[in-house]
């Protein structure tokens, strides 16, 4: 075994003194090896330099390969999440303009909602102040047609008691007649005031009014009197003519008064109704407006989230595919180096390695970490007649036949049939009848427009709200469907996530145990290294310590056997280069032993960033899935409360439409307008007044 050694150290002699740390310690596991099962240090050293060349062949090959699928997926989830990234960006700004725009409407709204207050508090005020004059209007008509009413009747008895020839009767209604002086005209006062003058009762009303004996003891002469009392009863006749046909003017200007105020308040009321509407319309727009923002706001929000999410996570990505790019080209380096020194070793001393430097001198080559590259490949959602009753009955007749109305027919039946007086009563009743159809019939026809109009209003407002209703249920069914698919996107990202930390803790933990252990053999060796080199320097201490008889000299040299003559010190000239490839050895299990500890920092740390971003990304996930969730659940009840709202909208429009039917068949199928029965109402009662003027001048 020694001369082996000695044999083996010839050789090793040759080379350049340890081209390579790994042939040093190759070569001092061979020579011990040798020791111990006498097989050449040469023979072992090149069986085991051909299994480190083949398997880190093997190696480099296999890492390359990973390394061809790390770089495809850097590249493919850069170019997805800057794709994502983009849209997000994209998207955030169309939901910023979507912001604004409701912002926009929601600020005109609330102008155009104002205005529409203001229309209605102003309609409200008009039609106060219309109420108002019409009160006024129609106590000033109740008052003068009281004074009408009041006069017409005092003429009227003033005009029997002269025609009946009751001289102290007449003397009291003339009297009452001329108490009237605010009703009278100038010339009818001085007649009624000459007439009482002339009349020698006039002098004590007293005596009128208490019916003095005196006065029927001297009765004025008859036809003096009846002279002056014939001009008396013509002009009250034609005064009361006058008055009544006043009180009929303004009755019609009364009527007229009214129904142009209705129609005004019934304009009011529809300006009214419409502002109202209009406002409830755009109150819900600005509602919806103010609702669509707040979503938009949500959404820009998460958008925003995940897009800064997207943007750290490529950024990470990024430096780390970069810095595994940097890592590669270095091991690949690294690794032709070492299968080049490994080749030249074999020339040299076709030695491989034993043991320790078999199991943990590779590993030095291949200290830098797979598993980095594997934690980013894991990173990835409304019977006979006079002439005068003969023509005033011919005449209504003739406007009987005309107009084709009923009324002047019988009046004109009941001309030939009755007195004169019951027949003036009568036309003066008829009159008065028509007048009150007129006011009954534009009284009809005003709350008819009221109720059409407001009908109209109703179904209008019904149409639009049914439309609309139908719109936001389209909506929400598609923001629904949009939910859920988003939160079924997140979700597989999320299960994505799950496996990919799960793969890196395993990865992980290997590398970790791999770790330990480099380490714990690191330690070892250097411990039996320097075991080695203790043995070997005690040695040659020692060698260099002894000494040897020197032969003395005699003058018999035929005698004495021959003796070493100097002493020996062993090969210690040339154990120095034996102990520097030893201390070497030492060194590199040293290095194994601080970049594996490094390595395993390192590896630790960047394991401990991607648990922390995926988790990040996963908690950022799980907040959008919630918010869909929500949101989703808050749209579907959204969705059954506008379905029910258009289920009643469409009950309330079917109603309004049911309404106008039944108003259509009163208010518009009447056969004549409402301007044609008026102005029939209006021609009849200018016939019976005709009639009455007619019957009128006979009796005078």
């Amino acid at each position: 075994p020694f001369s082996l050694i000695v044999a083996g150290w010839h050789f090793s002699s040759t080379w350049t003194l340890c081209p390579s740390i790994m042939q040093c310690l190759l070569f001092l596991l061979s020579v011990l090896t040798a020791l111990a099962s006498e097989v050449t240090p040469v023979q072992k050293v090149i069986q085991l330099l051909d299994g480190m060349k083949a398997k880190g062949a093997k190696e480099m090959q296999e890492e390359q390969a990973q390394y061809a699928k790390y770089e495809r997926f850097c590249e493919d989830t850069l170019i997805d999440k800057q794709r994502s990234i983009t849209a997000a960006s994209e998207k955030m700004e169309i939901l910023g303009a979507e912001i604004q725009k409701s912002i926009s409407e929601a600020e005109r709204l609330t102008t155009e909602i104002a205005e529409h207050t203001a229309d209605i508090e102003s309609s409200k005020a008009e039609q106060d102040k219309a109420t108002g004059v019409r009160k006024q209007e129609r106590a000033d008509f109740e008052v003068t047609l009281t004074d009408y009413t009041e006069s017409i009747d005092a003429i009227g008895r003033a005009i029997k008691a002269l025609k009946e020839n009751n001289k102290k009767l007449s003397l009291v209604q003339l009297s009452s007649v001329r108490n009237l002086k605010k009703m009278l005209p100038a010339d009818a006062f001085q007649s009624i005031d000459a007439y009482l003058s002339d009349s020698p009762a006039v002098e004590s009303p007293a005596l009128i009014m208490e019916g003095s004996t005196a006065s029927e003891s001297q009765p004025p002469k008859p036809k003096e009197y009846e002279s002056q009392s014939g001009g008396v009863v013509s002009m009250l006749e034609s005064l009361q003519d006058k008055f009544v046909d006043e009180r009929m003017s303004l009755e019609k200007e009364e009527a007229q008064k009214k129904h142009a105020y209705e129609l005004l308040v019934q304009g009011l009321k529809a300006q009214e109704t419409q502002a109202a509407k209009d406002k409830k319309q755009k109150s819900q727009f600005k509602a919806k407006e103010l609702e669509s923002k707040a979503a938009n706001e949500g959404e820009l929000e998460e958008t925003t989230s995940e897009r800064d999410s997207d943007t750290k996570y490529r950024k990470d990505l990024k430096v780390t595919c970069e810095k595994k790019a940097t890592d590669m080209a270095s091991r690949t380096k690294l690794r032709k180096e070492e299968l080049e020194a490994i080749a030249k070793a074999t020339e040299i001393i076709a030695g491989t390695v034993a043991s320790s430097a078999e199991k943990h001198l590779p590993s030095l080559l291949q200290i830098r970490s797979r598993s980095a590259a594997a934690l980013a490949f894991l990173r990835s959602e409304a019977k006979s007649l006079s002439p005068t009753r003969e023509q005033a009955a011919r005449f209504l007749q003739q406007g009987a036949t005309s107009l084709g109305s009923r009324v002047l027919a019988a009046a004109a039946i009941r001309v030939r049939a009755d007195p004169i007086a019951k027949v003036k009563e009568m036309i003066q009743n008829l009159i008065t009848k028509l007048n009150e159809q007129n006011d009954k019939a534009a009284e009809k026809k005003a709350e008819c427009d009221l109720q059409l109009t407001e009908n109209k209003a109703t179904r209008e407002e019904k149409t639009d709200a049914v439309d609309t209703l139908k719109s936001e249920i389209d909506q929400l069914s598609a923001t629904i469907i949009k939910l859920g698919e988003d939160s079924a996107t997140l979700s597989a990202e999320i299960i994505e996530l799950d496996k990919a930390m799960k793969s890196a803790t395993e990865l992980r933990m290997k590398e970790k145990e791999k770790n330990a252990v480099t380490i714990k053999d690191a330690k070892e060796a250097q411990v039996a290294v320097a075991q080695a080199l203790s043995v070997l320097n005690e040695f040659y201490e020692k060698a260099g310590e002894a000494t040897a008889l020197v032969q003395q000299s005699t003058s018999d040299h035929s005698a004495q056997p021959e003796i070493f003559d100097e002493s020996y010190n062993g090969m210690g000239g040339e154990s120095g280069g034996v102990v520097g490839m030893l201390e070497v050895i030492q060194t590199d299990f040293a290095r194994l032993e601080a970049e594996t500890t490094a390595e395993e920092a390192k590896a630790k740390k960047e394991f401990e960033d991607f648990m922390e971003d995926s988790k990040v990304d996963k908690g950022s996930k799980a907040t959008a899935i919630d918010h869909k969730a929500r949101k989703k659940e808050t749209k579907s009840q959204d969705l059954t409360t506008a379905k029910a709202d258009l289920l009643g909208t469409e009950k309330e429009l079917d109603a309004a439409m049911e309404t106008f039917k039944k108003l259509s068949a009163t208010c518009l199928d009447t056969g004549a307008s409402f301007q044609e029965r008026q102005a029939q109402r209006a021609q009849e009662i200018k016939d019976l007044q005709e009639a009455l003027e007619m019957l009128q001048s006979q009796n005078r």
